[in-house]
């Protein structure tokens, strides 16, 4: 393991838990990046897909992917995976086996208060702990040019900043711990009310008489313009891919954090609130397979009330 105050560049060990759509191909980016990678997923097939891209045997279980390494990487669906994985009921989780002065670094999108609480559990131990949530999808996940929300100390930012330029080509310090994770929830309201806003938009037009593709077309050329018009509605939607590589219970994970983090501050959100309830109807009708994209699919099939707005059929 590296010395704490040094920065971590190739060769240094990377410990890198959580082999999904986005996490293989980071992982097999800080291989290519020249980092030494331990990658651990408890999932057979994840395992497997991580050794196919980066041309390197995964490690056989969570502890050995923190053992001996100058930072640990997690990419997990939530905060509480997280500790789980790395904490376990205390001191015998994956971490057991880790330094102190190892820095956690997690690129999850966790909620900011479990981030606090990792923090909590793992400061005491001496570890270090970053939140470092990434926006991009799988796309840029491969080219290594996600944008990256970093929370926590300036010195440990520092000091894992190479390790962040191998996977993305925009580092955005935040703040304090817990600030990235809040950045992350916040742009992907911005980005769930932007679908729903672009696919409401065909469907409503696709009734009235016009061609889905002349909506799509008018909406890129004008002020109604945004990621989802850009880069999903023909590509997945119209297609019917619906295939962009990010869950739609994730998304609805998301927008809850969002709403909650302005409950807890006192601020009204009223469409955050809508947002969050919406895209929890739609997880609970399409279920965990569903691709985010789907939410065109629930929204086509929905009702006008009398009072307007939308009900199930």
């Amino acid at each position: 393991m590296s010395d704490r105050g040094e920065q971590l560049a190739p060769p240094a060990a990377v410990g890198f838990i959580g082999l999904g759509q986005m996490g293989t191909p980071m992982a097999a980016r800080l291989v290519q990046a020249g980092f030494a990678v331990q990658a651990y997923d408890r999932a057979e097939p994840a395992r497997q897909g991580f050794e196919a891209a980066a041309g390197l045997p995964a490690v056989a279980g969570a502890e050995a992917a923190c053992a001996g390494v100058a930072a640990v990487i997690t990419m997990l669906p939530d905060g509480r995976s997280v500790r789980e994985v790395l904490c376990g009921g205390g001191t015998d989780g994956a971490l057991a086996a880790a330094a102190p002065g190892t820095c956690v670094v997690d690129m999850s999108s966790s909620s900011p208060i479990d981030t606090l609480a990792l923090d909590e559990a793992l400061r005491p131990r001496g570890f270090a702990v970053v939140d470092a949530p990434v926006s991009g999808g799988v796309k840029r996940a491969l080219d290594g040019s996600l944008a990256i929300m970093v929370g926590g100390e300036a010195d440990t930012i520092s000091r894992i900043r190479p390790l962040l330029a191998a996977l993305g080509g925009a580092i955005f310090p935040t703040g304090a711990l817990g600030s990235g994770h809040a950045m992350k929830a916040l742009n992907n309201y911005v980005s769930a009310a932007g679908l729903v806003a672009a696919a409401e938009a065909v469907i409503v037009g696709t009734h009235f008489g016009l061609d889905p593709l002349v909506v799509v077309e008018v909406l890129n050329a004008s002020t109604g313009r945004n990621n989802s018009t850009e880069n999903k509605l023909k590509q997945q939607v119209l297609s019917g891919d619906f295939a962009a590589g990010f869950a739609l219970r994730l998304m609805a994970k998301d927008l809850h954090t969002a709403a909650e983090i302005a409950r807890h501050l006192g601020v009204a959100a009223p469409l955050a609130d809508a947002c969050e309830a919406l895209w929890a109807k739609a997880d609970g009708m399409l279920g965990p397979g569903a691709d985010h994209t789907e939410i065109f699919r629930y929204l086509a099939q929905l009702k006008a009330t009398p009072e307007g707005g939308g009900g199930q059929e």
